[in-house]
């Protein structure tokens, strides 16, 4: 026993020694690891020329230090993380399908053949035919007809993955149309809804740019003049973005410069479509989940922070757990102050005016009316045409003319005699600067500048001939407009002169002996040829009286 004893214990301390020498080579190891730390951290000091080359490189090594501890952190939280709400949505799940197809059709060895067309004089680069995009969704989708793979293309230009390069109808067609492929940048996946903040910096970037290709069409003016109304307190600010962004693409190389244009205008034909076409973004299944939470801030084309309030203040649904700051409180008294200004009226006598105005207008609507002397909406004569285009009008159009100033004005006739009445007043100047600005909006493009010119030097213009006037704040913003003339920069001047015109001019119009004359002249032709036609039946009645008795005469004497 002892023995063993003596065994074990001689085992014992020859495993204290072994451990004691491990320990000590263990510390000798991490202080050699630290000296060399050390060293190492001297000379990177010793190399850097400058203090901030020093923090660059011990922001590096605390950064990888960091990035090294936290790998296994961040992959627990991706298992526990949830997904983003957005991706369940219906509508992302349809984006992502047509995606999917997409990058498909835009694979370099399995999909459609992208090239460059020569044109007469210029080269059309990134283009593919919609007949291509057909047989590739013919073969690739498994799809036999023909009509079939025709609608699920229509479906993905719709979109606006895929856009033809000479229209702005979003549709596909089964011939050598060109089209080109949307860049992923403005995927319905990628952009929230634009504001219209950002269409207004897209039609004012594009007004800056001297290219027939991008010169706006009619629908865009208007929809700029209106954008122009609507942010007037801050379009300097949309000025400005667009004047940078002009700047910035003015920099890139000119094929590029002409793919991402024509990608731009694909991308607000899908959100603000032409007139009459089928907006695909209306119906979308994120703004009634937008509805749910009004305070979420949406994302900007741009970067241009939008501050636009979709509800009142008072009905939008507050967040959990979040007081009523101070500018809360601002906002739904300026809210309420609003409402309490605005004009109301009752529903009775809503109701009496559109009464009134049916009946103004009954004996003018051929579909409840009877026409003189025929309707030629249900007959093949044309005899009521011939006499409303007459220069000789008839007194239901003079009576017409006494309804509103516009209907005099949409009346040739009717203008001309109030241009006539101007004219005897020493105020035409006012009628005639009203048309040539309705003919102005009317002119093409590139005659806006210098008409609008001739317009300034005839009626604005300091000693201009036909001066009219103005009152200084229309004058102002007339002025400014005219930096940059378009179609709209006389809006605000031709308001003031038709509303002093309707005001003044017109109702002493209709009061003066000029139009009270016309309308009984048109009277009495009817009455004088009533009796014409009178006397005339007696006297046919009385010349054949007497040749009846000559007659007997002769017979009796022969």
């Amino acid at each position: 026993m002892e023995e063993e004893r003596a065994v074990s214990g001689a085992q014992a301390k020859q495993e204290q020694e072994q451990e004691q020498e491990e320990t000590v080579e263990t510390v000798e190891t991490v202080e050699v690891a630290e000296t060399v730390e050390v060293a190492e951290t001297v000379d990177t000091v010793e190399r850097a020329e400058t203090v901030e080359e020093v923090e660059t490189v011990e922001r590096s090594e605390t950064a990888e230090r960091v990035e090294t501890a936290g790998t296994t952190r961040t992959a627990g939280m991706a298992k526990t993380a949830g997904t983003d709400p957005e991706e369940d949505s219906p509508n992302m799940i349809v984006y992502r399908k047509i995606e999917n197809i997409i990058t498909r059709i835009q694979d370099e060895t399995d999909g459609v053949p992208i090239r460059t067309v020569k044109s007469f004089m210029s080269k059309i680069p990134s283009v593919v035919t919609g007949s291509d995009i057909v047989q590739w969704l013919m073969k690739n989708l498994s799809i036999e007809d023909p009509a079939e793979a025709l609608h699920i293309g229509g479906l993905i230009a719709a979109q606006g993955y895929i856009f033809p390069i000479s229209d702005h109808v979003l549709t596909l067609k089964d011939d050598s149309t060109f089209y080109r492929f949307q860049a992923p940048y403005f995927w319905q996946s990628n952009c929230w809804e634009p504001e219209n903040t950002d269409y207004a910096i897209y039609l004012c970037k594009r007004t800056m740019q001297n290219k027939t290709r991008l010169e706006l069409a009619d629908y865009e003016a208007e929809n700029l003049a209106r954008l122009q109304r609507a942010f007037s307190r801050k379009w300097e600010f949309i000025f400005m973005q667009a004047e940078a962004q002009v700047k910035i693409d003015r920099k890139k190389d000119k094929t590029e410069r002409k793919i991402l244009d024509s990608q731009e205008r694909a991308f607000w034909d899908v959100h603000r479509p032409v007139p009459g076409c089928v907006n695909t973004t209306e119906m979308d299944i994120r703004k009634c989940r937008r509805m749910k939470n009004p305070q979420r801030v949406k994302k900007s084309v741009y970067g241009v922070a939008e501050d636009t309030q979709t509800q009142s203040p008072v009905h939008a649904h507050s967040q959990q757990n979040r007081k009523n700051t101070k500018e809360d409180v601002e906002k739904e008294i300026l809210f309420l102050n609003t409402q309490l200004d605005r004009h109301c009226m009752k529903m009775s006598k809503v109701a009496e005016m559109l009464i009134s105005y049916t009946e103004q207008y009954l004996e003018y609507d051929p579909f409840v009316s009877p026409l003189e002397p025929s309707n030629p909406w249900i007959g093949d004569d044309i005899t009521f045409w011939e006499m409303e285009a007459s220069k000789d009008p008839s007194q239901q159009r003079v009576r017409k003319w006494g309804f509103s100033m516009d209907e005099a004005l949409k009346d040739p006739v009717g203008r001309d005699q109030f241009l006539k009445f101007l004219e005897s007043e020493f105020s035409s100047e006012n009628l005639r600067f009203w048309l040539a600005v309705q003919d102005f909006k009317r002119r093409p493009l590139q005659d806006v500048p210098a008409r609008a010119q001739e317009i300034w030097q005839e009626f604005l213009a300091e000693g201009a001939p036909s001066s009219i006037n103005l009152d200084s704040h229309s004058y102002e913003i007339t002025s400014q407009n005219l930096k940059d003339p378009g179609r709209y920069s006389f809006e605000d001047a031709q308001d003031h002169i038709y509303k002093l015109m309707k005001s003044d001019s017109y109702t002493r119009f209709l009061r003066s002996s000029a139009y009270q004359d016309l309308l009984l002249a048109r009277k009495k032709p009817e009455s004088e040829q009533g009796r014409r036609t009178s006397l005339e039946k007696f006297t046919r009645s009385v010349g054949k009286s007497l040749t009846g008795k000559r007659l007997t005469g002769l017979m009796q004497s022969s």
